[in-house]
């Protein structure tokens, strides 16, 4: 879906009035896929970053681990014996599973589904060990007792689930997080996408805006032009060491 809407913003007029959602999976997709239309860095001019969304680490309540540390620790005991859910390749939870594996120095063995609906009988079931999700998706079961979260994506807690530590508090620099922001097409004069920045920027200071994005689960992250093209070459650079170390490909 990520490519598709790119390729109609990419040959879209630059008159300020076609914009894209821009999501954590186009930084990926830049190493994910061999041959794309675009250039998502070439192509996309950042208007503003708008919100976070952590993601959340969680194990069967069964599973024999109450921390991340614990965790760690029973993987390393039991390489390729824990299995661990996505919601498909390439999706900001795959990669930061295979994050999670590379800096642990674990072998955990990655499930794809086709969407998180799918995972959550087998999680329950205990036929997966272990799911990352965005938490605004896990809240409901979180707060159920049906799952045990263990700790969040992001590098420092969050006000959605204050309680739930950050995977970097053991592993320290960790943070994948989902995260959108606005583009447009490359060649939109510099004075709209000011224009458009600034206004999404201060629309995001609003306490009201605030408060309604951690309902939904995420963390509003106001991010000017500058920033969030900084922002987003730095995600896609990160995600491209990522994606090749682990070898993911899709058909």
């Amino acid at each position: 879906m990520a490519i598709f809407a790119t390729q109609a913003v990419v040959g879209a007029a630059p008159d300020g009035y076609t914009l894209l959602t821009i999501v954590t999976t186009n930084a990926i997709n830049a190493t994910l896929y061999e041959k794309l239309d675009f250039d998502f860095i070439r192509d996309i001019a950042p208007i503003a970053g708008v919100v976070r969304l952590p993601m959340v680490l969680m194990v069967n309540p069964s599973f024999p681990a109450a921390t991340l540390g614990e965790f760690i620790a029973y993987a390393k005991a039991n390489p390729g014996k824990v299995n661990i859910a996505s919601p498909g390749i390439g999706t900001p939870m795959h990669v930061g599973i295979e994050l999670l594996k590379l800096m642990a120095g674990i072998d955990l063995v990655h499930i794809a589904y086709r969407g998180p609906a799918a995972v959550w009988p087998d999680l329950f079931s205990g036929q997966v060990q272990a799911f990352i999700i965005t938490v605004s998706t896990a809240i409901g079961f979180i707060r159920a007792g049906k799952v045990r979260p263990l700790a969040v994506t992001v590098a420092k807690r969050t006000d959605v689930v204050p309680e739930v530590p950050p995977i970097a508090e053991t592993l320290p620099g960790f943070e994948a997080s989902a995260w959108n922001g606005i583009g447009a097409p490359r060649g939109t004069p510099a004075g709209i996408i000011d224009k458009l920045s600034a206004s999404i920027v201060v629309g995001l200071a609003d306490p009201q805006i605030k408060a309604r994005m951690n309902d939904l689960g995420g963390d509003t992250e106001p991010m000017a032009s500058a920033q969030f093209k900084t922002f987003i070459a730095d995600e896609t650079g990160k995600w491209a060491k990522v994606v090749k170390s682990s070898g993911a490909k899709v058909n």
